[in-house]
């Protein structure tokens, strides 16, 4: 596993809006948010690297030589304001682009250990897509039982064995800390599930197939807050078993669930008007949300502007 040293030379320009601030930090924090400080103590494995990420809707480009590393086994919070090409950044991991005509990258995510770029052409989406799953902004069950929603993507693996299917679904349910709430009713539509539940159901969906990586995008914008609050505290154990990429507008969110924070907005050419997404600012989710090193992050975080 690539460690963070060995990939901050490579995955950071010292100029531009994404590099790593070379400015004094001040020694007392600038911005009081409250974060997780337990995440403090994570060292970084590199899970996959971003290296110079051009994406591109037809002739308009859409976002701008994104560089960054994603650390393995914590959860990553993409955050900026409407527009700024973060949920486009989150679905060029799985190749959800793909599926719309006209759309191309340029430059490179790898997978790690393997080497393996997924927006490469030569690269097939549905091989991609079934080692990076994803959980999007509403809950979206297929019309079958709860056990058939999560047998699923193993059906789809090839998993025949009944016994190997009850065993992993319920393995996929007891992750998803849904187990217990549905156990008995496993035969039942998932559809007749509540908000929550049925966002924890396609957690479990995911789960299922054990991802590499799992990605979010605004998974609780849908959602009251109590099951909000249930669907963080998962997001914040899953942690110790996938890597996590959350894209959230709600700043407490970020600094509640996330170990490292990517901060996008958007540059607007003076001539054309065209809006391009960029990367300002990459760091430990304490530091973004303490004593950021781009003063377009404080504004954001601290509500000035988004």
């Amino acid at each position: 596993m690539v460690t963070e040293s060995e990939t901050m030379n490579s995955a950071f320009s010292s100029e531009g809006p994404a590099a790593v601030s070379a400015k004094a930090v001040h020694a007392t924090p600038r911005i009081m948010m409250p974060v997780d400080d337990t995440r403090k103590v994570r060292a970084m494995q590199v899970k996959a690297l971003v290296q110079d990420l051009d994406f591109y809707y037809g002739e308009k480009k859409a976002l701008s030589k994104i560089n960054m590393p994603i650390a393995d086994r914590q959860v990553t919070a993409l955050i900026g304001p409407s527009g700024c090409g973060k949920s486009t950044f989150l679905r060029c991991f799985n190749r959800m682009h793909d599926l719309q005509q006209g759309t191309r990258y340029e430059g490179t995510i790898t997978l790690h250990p393997d080497d393996i770029n997924l927006v490469g052409k030569q690269i097939n989406p549905i091989e991609v897509r079934m080692r990076i799953g994803m959980v999007f902004q509403k809950p979206n069950p297929f019309p079958k039982s709860i056990f058939e929603n999560v047998a699923y993507g193993l059906r789809l693996h090839g998993t025949r064995n009944r016994a190997l299917l009850a065993e992993e679904v319920e393995k996929a349910l007891r992750g998803a800390a849904l187990w217990d709430e549905v156990k008995d009713r496993l035969h039942e539509s998932a559809l007749a599930l509540s908000g929550g539940q049925m966002q924890r159901l396609c957690i479990a969906r995911a789960l299922a197939t054990k991802p590499e990586i799992l990605l979010f995008d605004e998974p609780t914008s849908a959602l009251d807050p109590i099951a909000t609050a249930k669907i963080e505290e998962l997001i914040s154990t899953l942690r110790d078993q996938v890597t996590v990429l959350i894209v959230t507008h709600n700043m407490q969110q970020a600094a509640r669930v996330s170990d490292r924070t990517a901060f996008f907005s958007v540059d607007v050419d003076s001539t054309s008007g065209d809006r391009t997404g960029e990367l300002v600012e990459y760091d430990r989710t304490e530091k973004i949300f303490s004593q950021p090193s781009d003063s377009r992050t404080e504004d954001y975080v601290t509500g000035r502007f988004g």
